[in-house]
């Protein structure tokens, strides 16, 4: 029979599997939604449709619960603001000039930052074994986006969307710091509910601000999909999925299986966008999760 303790990793690693797999498919909504909406529209519309997605399920907890979140509304606001505001923001901000193959590669500098945010806030310790799976998962998705031609990185040239990548990356790993120490009194659901209204405020100013500016607001059947999968999927199911995770094996184990996205991408682009798998493919995926599974003994 299966202890409580291995119960509990197999469990957070499940649920850090599922949402790093549903997250995959932002980046491939991000580009069908780039030359129609502008990014933070996006983002508002997707944390609309999460508030209204979870608020059947949340609102007799948010009537017992709602001191606490007064009594926690700095902590909400700061992890708010990380993960939702800025995290969320800035994708679709760097999408617009940024190509592809900086993103992801930038993309892995949040394992990178949560490990080293994780040992100075948490004290999470940083062995060898960890140092290792940092190296050979980071190595399979160079090779990944490098196609197997490591010299092409010599030829990258970067823009102000490898800053705001960057800057999503280290909120992102900020964030997942944040979700390890929430109040254990306040309730999953509530939780979230909160971070995604407090978030969507955050917003607010910059929204008004793009709708006077852009316009770039174009709404089709395939865009109104794209909002509502965002909506529901990399919002509400990932981050309850991520958040769960975090709680139950710790942000930076969390944070290993991260580097599985660019392999998960592949994969959904092999069935949605008919690409073929080639061997640079192959090494990649083998390097990542041997990454992972050595990251996962530690």
């Amino acid at each position: 029979m299966i202890s409580s303790h291995a119960y509990r990793y197999v469990k957070g690693y499940a649920m850090v599997l599922a949402a790093t797999l549903i997250w995959s498919g932002n980046f491939i909504v991000a580009r069908i939604l780039h030359d129609s909406i502008s990014p933070v529209t996006i983002v508002v519309l997707r944390s609309a449709i999460a508030i209204f997605v979870l608020a059947p399920f949340v609102t007799r907890s948010l009537y017992f619960e709602a001191h606490l979140i007064r009594k926690h509304v700095a902590y909400l606001a700061v992890t708010a603001f990380l993960g939702m505001t800025m995290c969320n923001t800035l994708v679709y901000v760097a999408a617009a000039s940024s190509k592809a193959v900086n993103l992801t590669l930038i993309a892995i500098c949040s394992p990178i930052f949560t490990i080293i945010f994780a040992r100075i806030f948490l004290k999470d310790s940083l062995t060898v074994n960890r140092i290792a799976s940092l190296m050979i998962a980071s190595s399979g998705v160079v090779y990944l986006v490098t196609n197997g031609n490591l010299s092409s990185l010599g030829n990258l040239s970067f823009n102000p969307g490898d800053i705001w990548m960057l800057g999503q990356a280290s909120s992102f790993a900020l964030y997942s710091i944040l979700v390890q120490k929430r109040p254990l009194e306040l309730s999953p659901l509530p939780f979230l509910f909160s971070l995604f209204v407090l978030g969507m405020l955050f917003l607010l100013p910059w929204f008004g601000w793009e709708l006077l500016t852009a316009n770039k607001t174009e709404f089709s059947p395939s865009t109104f999909w794209a909002i509502i999968y965002l909506g529901v999927g990399p919002s509400v199911l990932a981050y309850m999925s991520w958040n769960k995770s975090v709680a139950l094996i710790g942000p930076s184990r969390a944070s290993f299986v991260y580097y599985c996205l660019p392999l998960f991408s592949g994969i959904e682009a092999l069935f949605l966008l008919d690409e073929h798998i080639t061997t640079s493919h192959v090494i990649s995926g083998a390097l990542i999760l041997t990454g992972v599974i050595l990251s996962a003994r530690d």
